[in-house]
Parts: C-alpha cells; structure tokens; sequence
C-alpha cells in the first residue's frame, strides 16, 4: 500500500472525526461490547435432548446434518440407530414442456415421466441389540461444528457417537467409540429407497468392508450409494445384504452417494457418468485419511462459514438454560416468558439449514435435503411464488452469501436457455389464459413450479422471473461483485424483454381528475388467490418496477446494453404503481382490494414493502406507508410459518418491533400431531406447515423468520443503514456482530436499553452510506475493505451518524 494512500486515508479519517466532534458526537476505536454475559451467545450454538427420536417421527425429531449435496437425518436411538439419507440431485422427472388442455404445464397428480419429485436416496440402519434402555443418554446438535452427537451409558461402558457430513471430502462419516469393558456387537444394513438391490461392494482397502446399489430412474437419472465400515478390534464379515460385526472397542462408518445429474449437459443428464463410481472414489479417498483428519477438515470448513456471525439476543435464565430443547420450546409457549438464548438458537438454527442445504449444488427446495419417505408434499419443488425467494433472503443477511446464494443464480444461468426455448414456444398456447393479448412474446419466464431440471409446473406465472431476477440483484448489492453481475444480466435482460411484449395499455385516472395512458401487466393471477384474468395487478406491477429499474442500473454499472436499457427505463417511467383506494388500503388488483381471501396467507401486493424498497418509511409518501400497514392489519396474523415470516418481515420494515417479535413467538409454538395452530416449530427446529391436523415440514420459514430477527436489528439498502429499526422489547440488550448491508458493507452492532451503544462497520466494496439511529443520520465515507468503530458519547449520540 503506498505512501500517498496512507496519507489520504487518514486525512479522510481525521475530516470525519472532526465533523463528528462539532456536532456533539465522538468517533472512537472501542472494544468487544459486554452487554450481555459470554455465555449467551455460547449457549446459542447446540440443540440437544434427553430421548432419541423415534423413527415414525425421524421428520419432526431428527438431527439434520448436509453438505449441500448429501443430506441425512440422524434419530440416536442407541439400539437402533436409523439415518435418512438424500442426495439433493436425486429428482424423476424432465422438462415436462407440454401444455396441457388449459396451455398450463402438468403438475398434479403425480406422474414421474412429467413434472416428477425430489426423492429419498436410501435409509441406514445400525442394529446394537445389547445397547437397548441405556442411562444418562443425550443427543445434540453442535450447530458451530456441524456435527450430531449421541452419548450413553450401558453396564458401565459409556459410548459415544458422532455424525457429519463433510463438504471437503464429500462423505456421510459416522464414528462409534467407548470407554470401558463394552464393545459393539451388531449389524449395519444400507436400504435403497426405490426398490434397489443391495450387495458387497469392492474391492476394499484390507480393513473395509463395503456394501453399496444403484438404479436408475425413467428419466435417465442414474444414482449409487456405498457404505464401507472400518473396526477398531473384533470381527466385520458381510452376510448377504447386512455387514455383521462382533467384538468391537470402535467402528468408523463412511457413506457416499453420486448421481448423473450434470449442469453442463444439455438435459442436466450425463449418461456416460458412472455414479457408483464416483462414489467409490470417494469412500476410498476418505478411507485413506484418520478420521480425525475428515472431522477436523470438515469442522473447519464448517466454521470458516458459521463462525462469520456471532448471535448475543440477550441472557436467559438458569432455569430455561437446563431444559433441553424440546422441554424449552415447550415452556417457552407456556410461560410466555421471553428465552433471548433459545430465540439465538432459532436464528443460529436457520443460518446452519443454510449450510448445510446450500453450497455449490442445487438450491434449497421446500424440503430441502431432509425428507424421510417419497410421499412428498408439493413433490419439493422450488416454488417461485413466495418459498423459493425467502429460501434466499437469509444468506446475504447473516454473512454466507459468499459461500451459499450463488446455487440459486447459478441454477437460473443454466437454465436461461430452456426457460426462454420454452417461453417462446408455449407461452402464448391460446388455451393459457395468462397469454399475451398483444400477440407478442419475448425473453423467458416461468411456472409457479420448477423442479431440478428446469422444467415447470402447475400454471404459468408471468412475474415468476421478475421476482427471481429481485433475488438474485439483491445478492448483487450486497457483495458489488462485476464478475457476478455479468453472470445474471442475461436474466434481467431477458425478464425486461417478456415484459415488454406482455405490457398493455390502459387509462388511468388520476386524483385530480385527468386520465393518463399507462402500462400494466395483461391477464394474471394475485398469487393464490382472486380472479384469474385481472389486469394491473399491484404484485407484478412492482415487481416488474423493480425489474426494469435495476437492470437500467446493471447496464450502467457494466456498461452493456445501454441503448435497450434506455427503451427500459421509459418504459419504467409510464407504469402504473399500486395506489391506495379511499378506504384507506393498498390495492391488490387496480380499484380493489376485496376481491379474494381476506386473511390469504400470500402477501403479494406488499411486495414493494418488502422484499421491496419502494414503500419505506423515509422515502414513500405516509399515506402510502399507511394504506400498506392497513392492508396487512387486513390480513391477519395467524397463518402458516412461511407467511407468518412474511409478516414479520413486513412489521419490521414498518418499525413495529414488538408486533415483528409476536410473530415469531407464534412460529415458535411446539407442535405435535393434531396441534390446531397452522404454525408450529416441531422437535428438532423444523418449521411445520398444519394442515388438517397434519405437520408437514417446510424450511422456508425457517429461513424467513431468521431473516426477519435480523431485519428487526438492522435495515439497510444502497446508500442507507438504519440501526435497530424494530427492535422487540425482549431483546433490551445484547450483540450481533457480521450482519450483511446493502450496498457492500457489514455491520457489527452492539446495543442497551434499547439503543445502539457500540457499532463497527466495514466495507467489502461499499464507498458511501448514510446511518441512521435514533433520529441521527450521518454520511459515511469509507475506502474498500476499510472498517470504523463508533460508540455513544456522554450526550448518548452515537459517533459518526
């Protein structure tokens, strides 16, 4: 770094301090805040039990472990130990481009050689008949180390059980040890989940002993799965389809699945690929290295990513902190008494789903990679009117949009081609009524449906690819990464030019009484609910506002289509915007906001308050922001978990920290089979979807209610962060620290009583941004990968707002 940089940087330094000092404000380096006790933000890092999970209820109580592609869920029963296992690329299905007799894409009912499903992979079975009814049992979850755990005690001998699954080494890596006179005596079975013949697999290095199977799915799909075992002492011998093993002080389990799903082939499926073996391949490399080696290599890839944010909500008391998990989301719900380390854990909970579920393979479907049978709801699809997107809303939030967003821009880049082949095909088939009337067609879009060949499903959804183009632009405004924003101008491009086809013509009048010609979207659906055919609805019309406005501002920061970009923005100019009706409510279809559910789960006509940033506080007319707040009074809060998210997410953008808190609370409520709420959060975190009296496990809300938490601490958009825009009277002190801004910078945040007490912000490419807190705003200016420390002064005024 040269002379003359240093000179200028704190010149720079030197003008902000002395602004900060005349106006009665102090800028200073400070230290690691101590708002709260140590331990709080420690004991936010586990889940843990006292009871195994039984396997009729491995969904609900089960530990999930991932890597992004392998998935398993461990149930700990020391007698019978049983794992889920997924491979996040085992899915039937095609591209299921044939319309049916509406000119809508088949969805329902179920057929594999169409739309298809997400599938199980297999089920591993561990069988220690003498280890039944153990004493001092515990389960756990280290959600900072990524590991399962399982400890007991049997005739004097404690055992211990650990679990991970590696994203370095690619393998599901179980470690059984003991200490004392005991042993481990019993067998381990691998059972496909699809009807799969398992046999001995080899050859092995001297010690191993595998078993293994394959198939192949109508679609071409081919897939494989091996399972070896490593003694410690004793006998392993395999015996048909089951390894026996007597006499054993310790056992190492490896597990590796493969697939041929390809992202590079034309149909995402490699024939010439032999996926048994790849997974050969990769339980002989794991093989070859001590088991400490895979579970260091695998924590330490873990944590480069867990540990980038620390989670203080405040401490907790004795009593809350001795319950183990379930009891303590039980007497959460009971005594009403706010748990700040247990609401941690929740936050700390979604960030490792993250993780686990989303690395360099497909994204998060509504299942993720934890399913336990192939009766799935909606098939665990990805769901582009709401699921999919707040699968994605946390990431970028909570400092892992580096390592875990891009799955999602990256399966929207490989199937651009399609979607537009597609497009252009069928979208315009005269029996979908969703059809352009202009008789034009341009671009792409997509269904309310995908599956993981990019094929779609169920009706046509025209704003589909405006609302995917908002998710991955956000993640561009978060990192300022060119190289990224290169990758996804295709898709804005595209999604820019199926809306300019689709665009209509009609007279508005204003309040004053003159009419204007303005653009609106033709015939579509408010999602799920209302009339089919209505036009101008307030959902696309910000969506598709959104859109246009941030690929103007793509191609001027590229410096690519700047002509189109130029036609775009006109185009953006004469939109028609959602307004608020003399009832005092924004409008869901234009004149109305009546014409559906009243209370419907879907939040589509507030989009522009959130994930959007038109209707905000400091920037949109009150009435506005009024008529958006009236409209989710209208709604309810008492919905299912994703919407309740949803919710949340809208209250704090609207400042209302309390209300933002209750909604959670309300996703927080333990659930059981025959629970009457349609909210819940069963055993082992899982978001639970009620319906009927049945639990079906949905992740997105796991991920949304944890982006709300920290929406409720911190907002932030180019240009702007506010601190603790909605903070919950329950959170009256504590710390957080790595929480990603808008705009390139990410924020370190310490509070008390209520208000700010210590901040550190740092720029990973953002140069300008105002704060704001407590009334105070103050520009800021940084250098790239430069960080400043503020603090309250004696007047309690927070340095360098």
């Amino acid at each position: 770094m040269s002379d003359s940089f240093n000179c200028s940087r704190r010149t720079l330094l030197q003008l902000a301090g002395s602004l900060a000092l005349a106006r009665g404000l102090s800028w200073l380096p400070v230290a690691d805040a101590k708002a709260t006790p140590a331990h709080a933000d420690a004991t936010s890092r586990s889940l843990w039990y006292a009871r195994s999970a039984d396997e009729k209820q491995l969904l609900l109580d089960g530990l999930p472990l991932g890597n992004g592609h392998l998935g398993a869920l461990l149930g700990g029963d020391a007698a019978q130990e049983c794992l889920a296992i997924t491979d996040g690329s085992l899915w039937q299905g095609r591209r299921n481009d044939e319309p049916d007799n509406e000119g809508q894409l088949p969805y329902e009912p179920f057929d594999a050689s169409r739309f298809g499903s997400f599938a199980l992979l297999a089920k591993l079975r561990l069988s220690l008949p003498t280890h039944a009814a153990p004493e001092d049992y515990r389960r756990e979850l280290d959600l900072q180390q990524g590991c399962a755990r399982v400890h007991y005690t049997k005739a004097g001998t404690r055992y211990r059980r650990e679990a991970f699954v590696s994203h370095p080494d690619r393998v599901l890596v179980l470690r059984f040890t003991s200490e004392g006179s005991g042993d481990y005596q019993g067998t381990l079975a691998l059972e496909g989940a699809h009807g799969e013949r398992t046999l001995e697999a080899g050859p092995q290095p001297s010690d191993a002993h595998a078993l293994g199977f394959e198939g192949r799915f109508e679609n071409g799909l081919g897939y494989a799965a091996q399972m070896a075992i490593v003694a410690d002492g004793g006998r392993v011998a395999v015996d048909g389809d089951v390894l026996r093993f007597d006499g054993c002080r310790a056992l190492t389990v490896v597990l590796a699945a493969a697939t041929n799903y390809a992202p590079a082939a034309p149909d995402f499926i490699d024939r010439k690929a032999e996926p048994i073996g790849v997974a050969s391949q990769r339980i002989h490399a794991a093989l070859a290295k001590p088991v400490q080696v895979l579970r260091d290599t695998h924590v330490a890839d873990h944590r480069a990513l867990f540990d980038t944010m620390q989670v203080n909500l405040g401490a907790s008391s004795a009593a809350q902190r001795g319950l183990d998990t379930w009891a303590r989301l039980q007497d959460r719900a009971k005594s009403q008494v706010p748990d700040p380390e247990f609401e941690a854990t929740y936050l700390q909970f979604g960030r490792y789903l993250t993780i686990a579920g989303s690395r360099d393979g497909l994204p998060t479907n509504l299942q993720g990679l934890w399913i336990t049978d192939n009766d799935l709801p909606w098939f665990s699809d990805y769901h582009t009117d709401i699921n999919l997107q707040m699968n994605y809303w946390l990431p970028d939030r909570a400092g892992l949009g580096g390592q875990c967003f891009e799955a999602l821009a990256d399966y929207c880049v490989q199937r651009l081609e399609m979607w537009t082949q597609i497009t252009r095909e069928r979208f315009n088939d005269p029996r979908n009524r969703f059809r352009n009337t202009s008789g034009k067609v341009a671009g792409w879009s997509v269904a309310i449906s995908l599956n993981a060949f990019g094929g779609n499903g169920w009706w046509w959804h025209p704003a589909g690819n405006a609302w995917l183009c908002l998710s991955l632009w956000e993640h561009w405004q978060y990192t300022l990464d060119r190289r990224y924003l290169e990758k996804i101008f295709p898709l804005l491009q595209g999604a820019c030019e199926f809306w300019e086809a689709r665009l209509i013509e009609t007279e508005v009048r204003d309040a004053d009484g003159t009419t204007r010609r303005m653009l609106v979207d033709d015939h579509d659906w408010s999602p799920e609910q209302g009339p089919q055919d209505a036009r101008g609805i307030a959902y696309a019309q910000e969506l598709v506002w959104a859109l246009f406005g941030h690929y103007v501002e793509a191609s001027r920061v590229l410096g690519r289509g700047t002509h189109h970009a130029a036609v775009v923005g006109r185009l953006r100019e004469r939109l028609y915007l959602p307004r608020v009706l003399d009832d005092g409510v924004l409008e869901e279809w234009m004149g109305a906001h009546d014409l559906g559910e009243p209370r419907h789960r879907h939040l589509s006509h507030l989009i522009g308050l959130f994930p959007g940033d038109r209707i905000h506080g400091d920037t949109a007319p009150p009435a506005l922001v009024a008529g958006a707040r009236r409209a989710l009074d209208l709604r309810g809060e008492d919905s299912y978990g994703w919407a309740n998210a949803w919710r949340a997410l809208c209250r704090a953008r609207l400042r209302e920290g309390d209300a933002a808190y209750d909604l959670l609370i309300a996703n927080l409520a333990p659930w059981r089979e025959g629970s009457k709420a349609m909210a819940g959060t069963s055993a082992n975190l899982f978001d639970i979807y009620a319906l009927g009296g049945k639990g079906i496990f949905q992740i997105d809300a796991n991920f949304g209610a944890a982006a709300a938490m920290l929406e409720m601490l911190l907002y932030s958009r180019p240009g702007r962060i506010e601190l603790l825009p909605a903070l919950p009277r329950a959170w009256p002190r504590g710390k957080v620290t790595g929480i990603g801004a808008r705009g390139g910078f990410v924020v370190d945040l310490a509070w008390r009583d209520g208000r700010a007490e210590e901040v550190r912000i740092r720029s990973v490419g953002g140069t300008e941004v105002e704060l704001a807190h407590a009334g105070q705003v103050l520009p800021l200016r940084l250098e790239s990968g430069q960080s400043v420390q503020l603090r309250v002064n004696a007047e309690g005024r927070l340095g360098y707002l």
